[in-house]
């Protein structure tokens, strides 16, 4: 079987699939055009997030098998039409969950802490005690939104902290040995902290928006590590300064594009909520890094290395 690789991706993944048998091929540079005039010739495609797998492409790909996607999200593939042609989807979650629990942890620990901007006072020449004292996490509820792969692992990094955990899941009966299942209102009622671990679907685009946000009973911190779209920008920046949101951690933004590499292409591009985003003490941003560790590499490729060897040899 021949495997056309669009991204590059942990050497394990090209190593081991050659000693199993396959083919190889690496093409990290040639247009969408460029590829779907080839890919004819291959049973296999392994991609990041370099472009859309759309209907085009998998009409072109007469004889694709199966398409590996080293990460967590397949939003950038036409899952429907990919079933109706019988080619396997494989993704990875798993790799790097445990790197998005300890960066959505760290992202609360600083936010409480002030610690970036208590980093930045004593390089600016400033010893400002009193005015970055913290807050603690003990006693807090903390309210996870989806609880698959992402939000489990999250949870298991609360385990040693005295907080209650609740989940929420449009699946009816999750595993939740670290929280506890509740309805939409009981959620509203008790959460101090919302972390959202859900995938980018037409149910989650714009989620957390003004009417969402205004349901809940007690100012709230934001976390997401998740997908940008789920959060309206201009709604957050306004919870932000009217103390609805006492403070954001993102890892994700509204504005990524597709291949989640970039934001705008020129300043005129920026709008004016994400300028005042950027100028608030109590948001810290990350560019989608939250799954992206030394580690998480490795086990990224290392699970679309089994998932392709179980189905296929």
């Amino acid at each position: 079987m021949k495997i056309l690789h669009l991204d590059s991706n942990h050497p394990l993944l090209l190593n081991q699939l050659e000693l199993a048998g396959f083919k190889n091929e690496e093409d990290y540079t040639s247009s969408k055009e460029e590829v779907e005039s080839k890919i004819k010739n291959y049973d296999g495609v392994v991609i990041r997030s370099r472009f859309a797998i759309d209907k085009t492409f998998l009409d072109k790909a007469k004889n694709l098998k199966f398409i590996g996607r080293v990460g967590a999200g397949l939003e950038n593939i036409d899952l429907e039409y990919a079933k109706k042609k019988e080619i396997q989807l494989f993704n990875a979650p798993e790799g790097n969950r445990n790197a998005v629990g300890e960066h959505a942890l760290g992202m609360i620990l600083s936010l409480f802490n002030k610690i970036n901007i208590a980093d930045k006072s004593i390089r600016d020449g400033r010893w400002l005690r009193e005015e970055h004292r913290g807050i603690e996490l003990d006693g807090k509820t903390v309210g996870i939104i989806g609880y698959g792969n992402m939000g489990r692992a999250f949870a298991k990094k609360l385990r040693g902290f005295a907080v209650e955990v609740l989940c929420y899941d449009i699946r009816e009966d999750v595993e939740n040995s670290d929280a506890t299942q509740v309805e939409l209102e009981e959620f509203f009622e008790k959460t101090d902290i919302l972390s959202l671990h859900t995938p980018q679907t037409p149910e989650t685009i714009g989620m957390i928006n003004k009417k969402f946000i205004n349901q809940f009973k007690k100012p709230f911190w934001l976390i997401n590590t998740a997908r940008g779209k789920s959060v309206i920008t201009v709604d957050l920046v306004e919870a932000l300064e009217n103390g609805k949101i006492l403070g954001a951690g993102l890892d994700v933004l509204e504005y990524e594009k597709a291949s989640f590499e970039n934001l705008f292409n020129s300043e005129k591009d920026v709008p004016k909520e994400f300028k005042k985003l950027l100028k608030m003490d109590n948001v810290i941003l990350s560019p989608h890094v939250a799954g992206w560790t030394i580690e998480s590499k490795e086990k990224l490729a290392q699970t679309i290395v089994d998932k392709i060897k179980e189905k296929f040899c």
